[in-house]
């Protein structure tokens, strides 16, 4: 297991970094979800009553057709299982349980097309829109467990298709719409998928991409055949080619369907659904969540960390093809009853003034977003007056919120000053694809918060901070991110692959019963608040997008003619938080800088096609030969201070050749 943990940013550059800020939440007759003595006290509740804890949260937030007589079962560790006897549906936790209250009527989705055209879909509509779809895939044969990929672009039939499988019982694999058809393949191969649920096109920033033909390339890949259907919602008239009796229509199948149809019950560990995240070794991770479990915290967060009301209209701007777009946007604001903004395409399109425009029209009241966007905004702001967020009424804002990556603190203090008004608290998150939902996290109007932390951890989560001995370090001492008990929304393993599962989550080196987060972090010495400090991997964090560096250089290698070996890192970039350098040795001598400024486009877009425009490197460096040990090992360490401009002093006895580093000092 690779472990380097960093020791983390100098927090001492900045004046912000150590003052703490008021947890003060606008008034608008709501009252406080608690105290921070009552934070703590069920903190200590969680820890000394964990069962109790659990079964009291479980009974209070999910609606169940059969309830559950026993909370935990620990007899195959790391394989917990937790309300086991209990049969519900994630469905009707979402819209049925709202329907003859307040709630029916009530807006659950303002959607927004790219081109600014609006519309609206209540709590019963999509209900009904959901019911339909769930017809459709049983008639065209979907049954309890089956697997279905969804490959759409972000907008209210993603969220409807998911629910769908939901309602019988189906277990939905959503793909990143921006993600190649190499990488869709993999996926539909890997869960061996009986249906792929689609669009036409994809409306993105101007342009619309053809999702159906990316799907048809990844099909024809091979090893798909049962794939037996492909559902095509025609987002516009644009053509696509169909296949006899594999394609068909939403027109076809689903708009005649009954608005009704009777949910499939499910026990409490039945998988809702496998989301893929990038692995160190390459290979994505199908990760296995489970129905009660996952739902529970991702309910209970949007009460903890959003402190939602019935009079909140939210906004994620996630993609539902991440965790953050399952969790809050589909499952989380849906059981909470919110009233949502969902848009098409990208955020800063058809400029940046748009998130302004969005927050303003809808009178959006918590806003969740990611650093790479304010960073864009913040930029956006500087160079045109009229991007600037003085411009708009964002007085409806209440609390601001990031996910995807550690936030700066000059970033942090730019949108809790300019588009808070020093009013909103910023409820900066962490968590992953792992964890379901919140892990780290203050709660607004409760926590006081620290620039550029996560402050501490939800209840219920015993966060720590270990060395490689599994030793727990004091405050002040950066170290491994681990969770040193079983919480309920934890993935439940790597789909197909137990051993896997226990070896990257659960490594015996630190004694097989830590959750290894894979991330670094370091606790504020006088206030214990955590910040993460970075992957402790070969994973890279470009956007909030997860990305393996094995899967960039494997891309990057395909291209035996001209390519021999190549390495991954990343560096610091203000824009994505990470960026992707590649350090690549060519089959044939160092090409002069004309002809490797056309072999380096060539590389950009074969990363894009195998694996996504995001994993795109932003530097790429030639050279004879890759910084290895005598023993073969390639000393990533001193790529990285290349990359960063640092010094080249650590210790370079085991180098078998140093006369290469000279060779990548340029980069295209």
């Amino acid at each position: 297991m690779k472990k380097e943990p960093s020791t983390g940013q100098d927090r001492s550059s900045s004046s912000y970094t150590k003052k703490l800020f008021s947890p003060h939440l606008k008034k608008r007759g709501h009252q406080r979800s608690m105290t921070m003595e009552e934070y703590r006290a069920l903190c200590a509740h969680a820890q000394d009553h964990a069962v109790e804890f659990w079964g009291e949260l479980a009974q209070r937030n999910l609606e169940w057709e059969r309830p559950f007589t026993r909370v935990f079962n620990d007899q195959r560790p790391p394989f917990y299982r937790w309300f086991e006897d209990g049969v519900l549906n994630a469905s009707v936790n979402c819209l049925d349980c709202h329907i003859g209250t307040d709630i029916e009527h009530k807006v659950a989705f303002h959607f927004e097309a790219e081109d600014g055209a609006p519309g609206q879909v209540t709590y019963r509509e999509l209900l009904d829109r959901v019911c339909r779809v769930a017809n459709a895939l049983k008639a065209l044969g979907v049954k309890k467990g089956d697997r279905v990929v969804i490959y759409l672009p972000m907008g209210v039939e993603g969220v409807v298709a998911m629910l769908a499988c939901a309602r019988i019982g189906a277990i939905h694999v959503v793909v990143f719409a921006g993600f190649s058809a190499k990488a869709l393949h993999e996926r539909i191969r890997d869960t061996e998928a009986v249906m792929v649920i689609t669009a036409n096109v994809q409306c993105r920033a101007g342009r619309q991409l053809p999702l159906k033909a990316i799907v048809d390339g990844a099909l024809d890949m091979g090893g798909c055949d049962h794939v037996a259907h492909v559902l095509v919602h025609e987002r516009t008239s644009e053509p696509w080619n169909s296949v006899d009796g594999r394609d068909g229509s939403y027109k076809e199948y689903v708009d005649g369907q009954s608005s009704f149809c009777a949910p499939e019950m499910v026990e409490a560990e039945h998988p809702l659904f496998i989301l893929y995240t990038s692995g160190s070794t390459g290979q994505p991770k199908g990760l296995v969540h489970a129905t009660a479990g996952y739902l529970l915290w991702a309910k209970q967060t949007m009460q903890w960390s959003y402190d939602i009301h019935p009079d909140d209209v939210f906004w994620c701007t996630a993609d539902i093809g991440w965790v953050t777009g399952h969790t809050y946007v589909t499952y989380g604001p849906l059981a909470a009853g919110a009233t949502q903004v969902i848009l098409e395409g990208t955020p800063l399109y058809p400029n940046a003034g748009r998130v302004w425009q969005v927050i303003q029209k809808y009178a959006v009241s918590i806003f969740y977003t990611a650093p790479t966007l304010i960073r864009a905004l913040i930029k956006a702001a500087g160079q045109d007056k009229d991007y600037a967020p003085e411009g708009y009424d964002l007085s409806s804002l209440r609390i601001l919120s990031s996910v995807g990556e550690p936030i700066d603190p000059t970033s942090w203090m730019w949108f809790y000053q300019k588009v808070g008004h020093e009013n909103c608290p910023y409820i900066d998150t962490f968590f992953q694809s792992e964890t379901g939902g919140h892990m780290i996290a203050p709660i607004p109007g409760v926590t006081p918060l620290l620039p550029g932390s996560c402050t501490l951890p939800l209840p219920g989560i015993a966060a720590a901070i270990v060395d490689e001995s599994a030793e727990e370090l004091p405050n002040g001492k950066g170290g491994m991110l681990v969770i040193k008990r079983p919480w309920p929304a934890l993935a439940r393993t790597i789909w197909g692959d137990d051993q896997r599962y226990r070896e990257s989550y659960f490594p015996e080196e630190l004694g097989g019963t830590l959750y290894l987060a894979g991330d670094g972090a370091i606790r504020d010495e006088e206030t214990g608040y955590f910040h993460i400090t970075g992957r402790i991997d070969d994973v890279l964090n470009v956007s909030g997008h997860r990305l393996g560096t094995v899967e960039i250089e494997t891309a990057l290698i395909g291209w035996e003619e001209m390519v021999a070996e190549a390495a991954v890192i990343g560096r610091p970039d203000e824009n994505t938080g990470e960026a992707v350098c590649a350090f690549v040795v060519l089959k044939h001598p160092i090409p002069t800088r004309e002809e490797a400024e056309k072999i380096a486009h060539v590389l950009r877009q074969r990363v894009a096609r195998d694996i996504s425009p995001i994993a795109k490197p932003k530097d790429i460096r030639f050279g004879q030969g890759l910084p290895k040990t005598r023993s073969g090992k390639v000393m990533r360490r001193l790529l990285r201070s290349i990359v960063r401009g640092e010094a080249l002093t650590q210790d370079m006895s085991t180098l078998e050749d140093p006369s290469i580093l000279e060779q990548f000092m340029t980069t295209l």
